[in-house]
């Protein structure tokens, strides 16, 4: 016998839905090899830096940058080109259940294994400590990449899903928190978001005076998680310069077809938002809260003021850590069997954001969690919902949008409605059928 609660809802109907395609304006860079290539032979301070026989620790984080094992071996290449002798070090604070072999796993899922990349990966979670901030606060780095004769910094620049500062995610975040691993983790998530964006800059100026950091290497993005450029920035100004390209970073993202557009996040209101799967490949939060409007802190806002949002899974890559369901309404069984509690909880506690592990209603299936959305979302009318449904909150080419989204899409540049709007269609589990076109 059927649950009340699917009872309740198993006679809600659906609105009906039609593909919808968004053109965003975008660069992309040359071949990964060609753009590390290009953008390391232009730079000075790798020639002033990297000396024969020296070794130098290169930074990877847990987060999956377009391609990620292509420029890791490229920038690995490059290092050994030069008489270099490098090693990858796992630069990812607490993720990856805050153990070296955890830490080693998450790059395996990204693609980052020794074969991928061509070098060493030395994982710990033992640091040193290199300083002290004026409140007393520790400064803690990798001991692996401090007792190297170098460290070369890598990670993409994005702005962050917890807080909004000068400088977010990017090579200052890594080398104050990446590298920090659990221990500075903690130390600066200790003070609360509020304060993150204000902690990493020192604790990176810290780092910068009293360690090895040759230079760092950072990738900008495209709204069709593309990689768009590499840039690398000397120790010295690297701080200043890199909020100059989170500047374009927050210009280049992809965002829901809602609110002005001369606005960088999409804006104004939505009955129900359907994400098939959150990831930390997508976002630290699993879900981009500057795509979905429902951040975690206070440290942010902005975004779309969405009614319901449902989510139906969680990546494998995430190995059950769905950071970022908590800002749902409804998930699925599917979804809530998946959840990995020692990698939630571990995340959440050294974030301080304990909200983060919080788990919304489960209901059986796709169907059934998308009909609680819409019974429980002010419109009842099917015909008169708004609900857009995303494969994730970081590829936003393609969508689905209801019959009452059509007229105003059709009016936006760079938005095409591909075909005609028909209902939603399940298998006998109640899975979602309707494909996305890659």
């Amino acid at each position: 016998m059927q649950p009340s609660y699917v009872r309740l809802v198993e006679n809600v109907a659906l609105p009906n839905m039609a593909l919808v395609r968004q053109t965003f304006p975008a660069v992309d860079a040359p071949s990964p090899e060609r753009a590390v290539h290009e953008a390391m032979a232009g730079a000075a301070c790798v020639a002033e830096t990297i000396r024969p026989g020296m070794s130098v620790a290169v930074t990877v984080g847990s987060r999956g940058l377009a391609a990620l094992p292509e420029l890791v071996r490229a920038i690995v290449s490059e290092l050994r080109a030069r008489g270099a002798v490098p090693f990858i070090v796992p630069a990812m604070g607490s993720h990856g259940g805050a153990t070296a072999e955890g830490q080693t796993k998450v790059l395996a899922h990204l693609g980052v294994t020794e074969a991928s990349a061509g070098c060493p990966i030395r994982s710990s979670m033992e640091t040193v400590e290199v300083g002290r901030l004026a409140n007393g606060m520790s400064v803690r780095i990798d001991k692996l990449a401090f007792e190297a004769d170098g460290i070369v910094l890598f990670n993409r620049i994005k702005p962050h899903s917890a807080f909004r500062a000068p400088n977010e995610s990017g090579l200052v975040k890594m080398l104050s928190i990446g590298l920090g691993k659990q221990s500075g983790a903690d130390n600066c998530h200790a003070w609360g978001f509020d304060y993150v964006g204000w902690f990493i800059v020192e604790m990176a100026r810290v780092k910068l005076a009293t360690c090895r950091v040759l230079f760092g290497i950072a990738t900008i993005e495209n709204a069709y998680d593309r990689l768009s450029q590499v840039v690398v920035l000397p120790t010295d100004g690297m701080i200043e310069r890199e909020r100059d390209y989170l500047a374009i970073a927050m210009a280049n993202m992809p965002r829901l077809p809602l609110g002005p557009l001369d606005q960088p996040l999409a804006s104004g209101p939505l009955d129900v938002l359907v994400v098939d799967y959150v990831g930390k490949e997508f976002s630290g939060s699993g879900m981009d809260p500057n795509i979905n409007g429902r951040p975690s802190t206070r440290a942010i806002s902005g975004g779309p003021s969405v009614s319901r949002i449902v989510v139906l899974d969680v990546t494998d890559k995430s190995e059950g850590n769905a950071n970022g369901v908590a800002r749902a309404d409804v998930i699925t069984e599917r979804l809530f069997n998946r959840f990995d509690r020692e990698a939630v909880y571990t995340n959440s506690l050294t974030s301080g954001v304990l909200i983060a592990a919080a788990l919304p209603m489960a209901m059986p299936d796709d169907r059934t969690a998308i009909q609680a959305a819409v019974k429980t979302c002010e419109s009842h009318r099917p015909d008169a919902i708004t609900m857009i449904r995303i494969p994730n909150t970081l590829h936003l080419e393609y969508l689905y949008a209801s019959e009452a989204l059509l007229p105003e899409l059709l009016s936006r540049p760079g938005v095409d409605v591909i075909g005609e709007a028909r209902a939603m269609r399940f298998d006998g589990d109640g899975r979602l059928l309707d494909p996305w076109p890659h």
